[in-house]
């Protein structure tokens, strides 16, 4: 259920989020110990277990587009504004990110974000990998790093982060993940972005072992169903 929020409440910070938050960072140590070490266990499960599927994504990147690299790093934020280098198997051409300037104007979605369904720069093997989610494999490695979990909002880019509300930026206050909510809607292409927001602070209201749980069960459905972008 996507909550609505007013014109007036929009940008200003959330009080209920604003508690959560300061529980998450200085206390619930047992649910933080607990979620670090799932985290841990089961990125290095999935590493070991899909490491043949890593291989047969990485030769089927280069005979569809040689020029460019097999990993897509890039910049983003997480925890409390700090940014680091996620990976992903690239699914884009290797000019994508020069080419976003002409593509601007198509943009889809509301905010800070840029979305759009038939983007070009997709490569025909980054379609198939986008559909079936296995771009984002990579950011297992992420988790391991402890750079972010497996549930918990996703990481922005830092130009995206710039242009936040203050409301918008309390996204940031809970470690941002691999799967979120918003991730698990099917509607999720018709969302605007402040109702994404607002389910990531939902997110972070409720944290806990059994709302991971939930998302990670409804992310494989996704998975399964192939719901993704």
């Amino acid at each position: 259920m996507v909550v609505e929020v007013s014109d007036v409440t929009a940008g200003t910070e959330d009080a209920l989020t604003l508690l959560a938050a300061t529980r998450l960072r200085e206390g619930r140590y047992g649910y933080r110990i607990v979620k670090r070490t799932f985290d841990i266990c089961f990125s290095l499960a999935v590493l070991v277990c899909f490491s043949w599927l890593f291989a047969l994504v990485a030769v089927a990147i280069k005979l569809d587009d040689p020029k460019g690299p097999v990993i897509f790093r890039q910049a983003r934020v997480g925890f409390d504004g700090r940014e680091f280098v996620m990976y992903k198997f690239r699914s884009m051409c290797v000019d994508a990110e020069k080419r976003l300037t002409e593509l601007t104007k198509l943009n889809e979605k509301t905010g800070p974000v840029f979305k759009i369904k038939e983007d070009p720069r997709v490569t025909r093997v980054g379609r198939v990998l986008r559909k079936l989610s296995i771009d984002e494999l990579p950011q297992f490695v992420n988790v391991l790093k402890g750079d972010i979990s497996v549930v918990g909002p996703r990481p922005a880019l830092p130009k995206e982060v710039a242009e936040y509300t203050p409301r918008q930026r309390q996204r940031l206050s809970a470690p941002q993940g691999i799967t979120c909510i918003w991730q698990t809607r099917r509607n999720r292409d018709s969302i605007t972005f402040d109702e994404w927001v607002d389910l990531d602070l939902i997110y972070i209201q409720k944290a806990g072992l059994w709302t991971d749980f939930k998302i990670i069960i409804q992310t494989v459905g996704c998975v399964l169903t192939a719901q993704g972008e």
